[in-house]
Parts: structure tokens; C-alpha cells; sequence
């Protein structure tokens, strides 16, 4: 167990805790709702159950930029915040390290990351430059590791196609690449082709669909895209589309599911020519 766990991080509470800008504060909320006497939710949860919150808290934080709302950014990313804070808490009732061991591991890691701006090292020309130096210290820290292949530390739990676009990143470092984002738009008429001559089989579509899905993300890195924003771009203006016909045939008396298809596409290229 951390010697940090041992004792109380904050005696001034006041109970019921009111808005604080202290971290401590922070912390010794979390202690209180882990705690014999605390919320029944959150003392039984565990790093598995509050791993997929994370994600989802993270991905609000991305929304909300995407959004231009910087007045809610706070909110979102104390979000984000809680959710480091809560699996810092199971792991130091588990004895495993603390908040405060976090702290240390990310700032041992930005000094070590950046020797040009912390140990005297010479920057580079330009971001991207620098971006390739950031890339050989962290293929030194998987050497240290002992991780054999480039690929040994892109995270499973990544959304798949922002994990397929690292993947083919890290792959294109090493030269395994096209050289050409055409030949990338032919290979996607190629793999196109092969989930139509897949057939029936559920299995073999499945294979097909997934390669297909990580060409498209392969075409996207080429094209310097992100491919997660771009599908989130392409799922915002599905809703805003949709949401258009739904409240176009209400107004009429009707509804989405008593519509034929003609009538939805109509209103669909509708919306569409009102730029939404």
C-alpha cells in the first residue's frame, strides 16, 4: 500500500462538500463515496465496470470541442477528471499505487519525452520533426519494455477504426505503405468487390466488411483525415437529416414509420438542399 494511503487527505471537509478548486477536495470525495457509508453504486464498482465511462467520458470531451462549446469544456473534462480519480481510488484501496503515483508517472514521462525542452537536447525544425523524435523515444520505452514489434502498445481497447488507423501509422514508420492515396481508392473498389462475391456466407461478409472498413481508414490517414471525426461528422448530419423528416411528416399527420421510402427521400434531399 502507498504511505499516501494511509492518511486522511483532507480533515476541513465540509459535509455536505461544497465547489472547490483544491484536487485534494477531489480525492477525498472519492474516498467518501468508496467508503462502508458511501454511495451504494459506487462502492461496488471496479476497474472493469468503470473502464467503458471512461471512454464515454473522454469521447464527451471530444464532442464538446467538436461542438465549439468551450463554455461546457470544464464540465466534460471534470468528467474525464473523475473518472482518473476513480480508478485511481480502486487501485490504492487495492494497494496498487495512488492518485499521487499517476501524477509521477505522467510527469516522469512529458520530461522524459521532451529532452528538448527539459534536459538541454536541441529541438527540432519543425512539429512534424518533432513528432518523429516523440515516435523514436517511444519506440526506445518499448524496447525497454521488451515489446518485440512496433505494434506491441496500440491499445486493444481502442474504438476499432481509430485503433486500424493507428495500426496502418505505425506500420507506414517502418515503409509498409502505399506511396500513392489512388492506389488506396482502387484497393477500396477491390475489397468493394470481394464483399459482393462473398456471398451468403456470415462469416466470410463479416471478413470482407472489415477489410473494406480498413482500407477506408487507410485512405483517410492518406488524405490526412481523421477517420473517427469524419464518421462522427457523417453520424451528426444522418441525425440532422433524419430528425428533418421526422418533424416534416409530423407536421403533415404522418410519421417515419408509416412513410413510404419515396416520401422519405424526397424530404431526405430536402434537407439536404437546406444545407443540414
Amino acid at each position: 500500500m502507498p504511505a499516501a494511503a494511509s492518511r486522511p487527505l483532507l480533515g476541513r471537509m465540509t459535509n455536505p462538500p461544497g465547489p472547490s478548486r483544491d484536487i485534494a477536495d477531489l480525492l477525498e470525495i472519492m474516498r467518501r463515496l468508496r467508503a462502508d457509508d458511501g454511495c451504494p453504486w459506487d462502492k461496488t464498482q471496479t476497474f472493469a465496470t468503470v473502464a467503458p465511462y471512461t471512454v464515454e467520458d473522454a469521447y464527451e470531451v471530444a464532442a464538446t470541442i467538436e461542438d465549439g462549446d468551450l463554455k461546457a469544456l470544464p464540465d466534460e473534462l471534470g468528467d474525464l477528471l473523475f473518472q482518473v480519480v476513480f480508478h485511481a481510488r480502486m487501485a490504492e484501496e487495492a494497494g496498487l499505487f495512488d492518485f499521487g503515483d499517476v501524477v509521477q508517472a505522467v510527469t516522469a514521462k512529458m520530461v522524459r519525452r521532451h529532452p528538448h525542452v527539459f534536459g538541454g537536447a536541441p529541438a527540432e525544425a519543425d512539429s512534424h520533426s518533432q513528432k518523429l523524435a516523440w515516435e523514436a523515444l517511444k519506440a526506445q520505452e518499448r524496447a525497454a519494455k521488451q515489446q518485440t514489434s512496433i505494434l506491441d502498445d496500440v491499445p486493444l481497447a481502442l474504438p476499432a477504426l481509430l485503433r486500424a488507423d493507428k495500426l496502418q501509422r505505425r506500420a507506414a514508420s517502418v515503409g509498409f505503405d502505399w506511396d500513392d492515396p489512388t492506389k488506396v481508392v482502387d484497393k477500396i473498389a477491390e475489397e468493394a468487390r470481394e464483399v459482393v462475391d462473398a456471398g451468403l456466407d456470415p462469416a466470410k461478409r463479416t471478413e470482407e466488411i472489415g477489410d473494406l472498413l480498413f482500407v477506408v481508414a487507410n485512405l483517410a490517414r492518406h488524405l490526412k483525415v481523421d477517420p473517427e471525426a469524419a464518421l462522427r461528422a457523417a453520424n451528426a448530419k444522418f441525425t440532422r437529416r433524419f430528425k428533418f423528416i421526422e418533424a416534416a411528416l409530423e407536421v403533415r399527420g404522418g410519421s417515419a414509420a408509416a412513410a413510404s421510402l419515396d416520401e422519405m427521400e424526397a424530404l431526405w434531399l430536402e434537407a439536404k438542399a437546406k444545407g443540414l
